[in-house]
């Protein structure tokens, strides 16, 4: 009887252990850290008019590969813009005059940093500062000045066809020409 215990108590075990890094694994994969990469980087900084959703250990990427994290974001009172640390792996050199933009995985999906190589010789140096870049579509704004285009298309449809009514094209009174076959 001791051993169907144990035995039965071993599988228990093993089920709960199981469970446990399960629930670790996810747990990490929502955080976004579980890719933790103990590789030497450098810290570069950018600066954005709107980071819209963007949030510390967002991806950074280049090509579509990940070349780095978001290491902090925040805020310069004297442009009144966001700023952006992002450490970039070491093997990963960029030129001088990479550009970066606010980008989003799929239409409603996790926002990352783009970097968009440039041609320069020289590379980034850590504490480096990127200064091409292109803030974040907010959705809201783009859905909002859509339907505001669309409501002044309308408005000035309306006032137009009101202001200006379409001239009257005067009946042509000549008679319809005779068919040569008669």
């Amino acid at each position: 009887m001791t051993m169907k215990k144990t035995v039965l108590d071993f599988w228990v075990g093993l089920f709960v252990l199981l469970g446990l890094i399960a629930v670790l694994f996810l747990a990490l994969k929502v955080g976004n850290m579980s890719s933790l990469s103990f590789e030497a980087t450098y810290p570069v900084k950018l600066k954005f008019d709107n980071i819209g959703g963007l949030k510390p250990r967002a991806p950074v990427k280049s090509a579509g590969v990940v070349v780095g994290r978001v290491a902090s974001i925040g805020f310069d009172t004297n442009t009144y813009q966001a700023v952006v640390t992002i450490d970039i792996d070491k093997q990963y050199p960029f030129p001088k005059d990479t550009s970066a933009k606010i980008l989003t995985s799929g239409l409603l999906g996790e926002q990352y940093i783009g970097l968009e190589p440039g041609g320069d010789t020289e590379m980034l140096k850590a504490g480096d500062t990127i200064s091409m870049t292109q803030s974040a579509i907010v959705l809201e704004n783009l859905i909002s000045s859509f339907l505001y285009n669309k409501a002044a298309d309308a408005g000035g449809a309306k006032a137009g066809s009101a202001a200006a009514p379409a001239p009257s094209v005067p009946a042509a009174s000549s008679p319809a020409p005779a068919s040569a076959g008669n």
